[in-house]
């Protein structure tokens, strides 16, 4: 059963995302002949920063969403045992933006990250949801070390928006990702992983 904490985030976290679909219908730039629209019914939801889009007679495609690294949300399947705290919020958040939205586009940089996933950017009604949710404080901005992924002006964008909203009330989500490897290894070998039977983890030592 949610906690009363848990509930009161939803809560806010809908407000927020009802916030900004009303802020989304604010005249915006016009659209770059390099966006793609996006169907709100091919879009699956995994976190605050990726997406599945399963596009009509092709193969799916996995967007990892440029300019943001939200906190993660609980991936067995990628050691991560524990939901970041704040991660279901920036995904509920992301959830809003698309479902307020009347035109959703992707912005695809021309790159794929080590996991084959499309890097771009998603546009809610032609504005850079990166910038909204680091806005929103549920993210942190572009990694220097990343580069712009040969789209300076959006990457631009979601440093000011940064500069602006000041640190997110989490930690960096790669040192949480690294946390959670280390747990997870000590669960898996004592067989209190989900999933992993202690037979097993036995066995594997």
């Amino acid at each position: 059963m949610p906690s009363i904490l848990s509930s009161r985030r939803w809560v806010l976290t809908a407000l927020l995302a009802l916030a900004v679909g009303v802020a989304l219908h604010a005249p915006a730039r016009a659209a770059d002949s390099a966006r793609v629209a996006v169907p709100k019914a091919i879009i699956h939801f995994d976190d605050g920063d990726t997406v599945r889009l399963d596009w009509p007679g092709k193969d799916a495609e996995e967007v990892r969403i440029l300019g943001i690294d939200t906190p993660e949300v609980l991936h067995l399947d990628h050691d991560l045992p524990f939901p970041q705290p704040f991660g279901d919020e920036a995904t509920g958040f992301l959830r809003g933006c698309i479902a307020t939205a009347n035109k959703i586009e992707l912005l695809r940089s021309g790159e794929k990250d080590k996991y084959g996933r499309t890097l771009g950017y998603l546009f809610v009604n032609g504005r850079n949801y990166s910038t909204l949710v680091i806005s929103a404080r549920l993210a942190y901005g572009p990694n220097p070390r990343f580069g712009d992924n040969g789209l300076p002006d959006e990457n631009k964008a979601c440093i000011a928006a940064a500069a602006k909203a000041g640190p997110p009330p989490f930690e960096q989500p790669w040192l949480y990702r690294k946390r959670m490897r280390a747990v997870s290894k000590f669960m898996k070998a004592e067989g209190t992983y989900p999933g992993v039977a202690r037979s097993e983890a036995k066995a594997a030592k």
